[in-house]
């Protein structure tokens, strides 16, 4: 969505109410209080980890809720959850931005094999994985599903660049759902498959497990130190070093590097198969000489649910922020059992730089607001800045997940409107998602053996 929340027009006459607000902000709290109660539970399945987390349990009660009929969620909430949603996921890379930073200087000990892994992390999805999904039929949706492993920033660009409406936020948002729920799991064993059959060395398969994931790298691990236990501590040291280079420089080689490819190279799969956006199959009839094209597939597009735009003003744009910022606070306390004067301070200073960041997007409609306030959370929080240890200090005890974790919950809110063309995704992203997690995986650990000459 290239638009920001200030930038809404007017709804229908219908218009919006008070009770729209009070539905979104009451459903996105509670969900987020029950997943934050309900807390982390791990699965175990042989030597592999199910682990499921208070950000997972949101997005699925809050689903749940979004597409329940007793009670439907109306469009009108559903746009109020939508304009609450973009500000909550900005102010979450705001905070993310903060860890980022404080971790810049040990950028300047990277080796090369630890950075070239990373081209074997963004280029791996692409090359490998969209043809898999061109061919499948997902249409648009593969440009979203394979452009990298879809973990919370890059849905959160997404939502806030594409809009929770596009064919390629459905696509990142099944992948990321995926990956939450059994990217550990799914990771764990294949990394235990590929250390046991000795394709790659055991430092190699620990750099490709720098995947911009804790949970999936935590489980490759675990599945490594069983096989090779003498190296275990060497394996996870480099594991999350690799990761630390992935949350660094990943998301902007994402953004900047790799989907742009793949949107040139889905037009050209979509070419080959015979493609169209909707994942249609189409034929040239040999008599035309490829003049035309005609559909050899009925099957209708997906339908879209059009909610009603919420126009903001800057007095609904200031309730709008209270809202986000008084939810995070009130989720961050349940989760970390404390609530500190600087825990208001560093929200107020995280609100205000999204509220900068969406400014400088409206100014330059080509960079998304996430890339803003990504990049200046991490200038403005790194040690060579004026304002790092303040900064640091102050967001301290704000965990970034459970601020971001309200408008977690108003992803699953909005389900509604979307829960057709996610239906009809059904086994393909499944495969999809699988071959997004393999490609990246094995690319990234494929150019780290190459670089470390193992």
């Amino acid at each position: 969505m290239d638009r920001t929340p200030s930038t809404r027009t007017a709804g229908p006459p219908a218009g919006i109410t008070r009770s729209h607000w009070v539905s979104a902000t009451v459903l996105s709290t509670l969900v987020s209080v029950v997943a934050v109660l309900i807390g982390e539970h791990t699965f175990e399945i042989g030597p592999a980890a199910v682990a499921l987390f208070p950000i997972v349990w949101a997005v699925l009660l809050g689903g749940i809720v979004g597409v329940q009929r007793l009670r439907p969620v109306t469009g009108s909430t559903r746009a109020v959850s939508t304009v609450l949603l973009e500000i909550s996921i900005v102010l979450f890379l705001a905070r993310l931005g903060t860890d980022i930073g404080p971790s810049l200087a040990k950028f300047t000990h990277l080796g090369p094999a630890i950075v070239l892994q990373e081209v074997g992390h963004i280029f791996g999805t692409v090359i490998l994985a969209l043809p898999v999904a061109v061919g499948l039929g997902i249409g648009r949706a593969a440009i979203g599903a394979t452009w990298s492993i879809d973990r919370e920033s890059y849905l959160a660009f997404a939502i806030e660049r594409f809009g929770v409406r596009s064919p390629e936020y459905r696509g990142v948002f099944s992948v990321w759902v995926l990956g939450s729920v059994f990217g550990a799991l799914y990771i764990s064993l294949l990394a235990g498959t590929l250390g046991s059959i000795g394709l790659f060395h055991p430092l190699a398969l620990a750099l490709g497990l720098g995947l911009g994931s804790g949970s999936m790298m935590l489980g490759g691990v675990g599945a490594l130190s069983l096989i090779y236990p003498d190296r275990a501590a060497e394996i996870t040291a480099l594991a999350a070093l690799s990761n630390l280079v992935t949350n660094l420089v990943g998301f902007y080689s994402g953004i900047f590097l790799a989907l742009p490819l793949c949107r040139r190279l889905y037009a050209f799969w979509s070419r080959v198969f015979g493609r169209d956006d909707e994942g249609r199959r189409v034929r040239t009839p040999a008599r035309t000489g490829g003049a035309e094209a005609e559909a050899e597939e009925s099957r209708p597009a997906p339908e879209v649910v059009r909610d009603p735009e919420l126009a903001t003003p800057p007095r609904v744009q200031l309730l709008a922020y209270t809202v986000v910022g008084l939810g995070g606070l009130l989720v961050n306390a349940l989760g970390t059992q404390r609530l500190t004067l600087g825990d208001v301070v560093g929200t107020a200073f995280l609100l205000a730089l999204t509220r900068v960041c969406f400014a400088l997007s409206r100014k330059l409609p080509a960079i998304p607001a996430s890339v803003f306030v990504l990049a200046l959370a991490t200038l403005l929080s790194a040690p060579f800045a004026p304002t790092g240890a303040w900064l640091t200090a102050t967001v301290g005890n704000l965990d970034a997940m459970l601020i971001g974790l309200p408008g977690l919950a108003m992803v699953g809110l909005t389900l509604g409107r979307d829960v057709q063309a996610l239906r009809r995704l059904s086994w393909k992203i499944v495969v999809v998602a699988l071959m997004t997690y393999t490609s990246s995986f094995i690319a990234a650990a494929a150019l780290g053996q190459t670089a470390l000459h193992l």
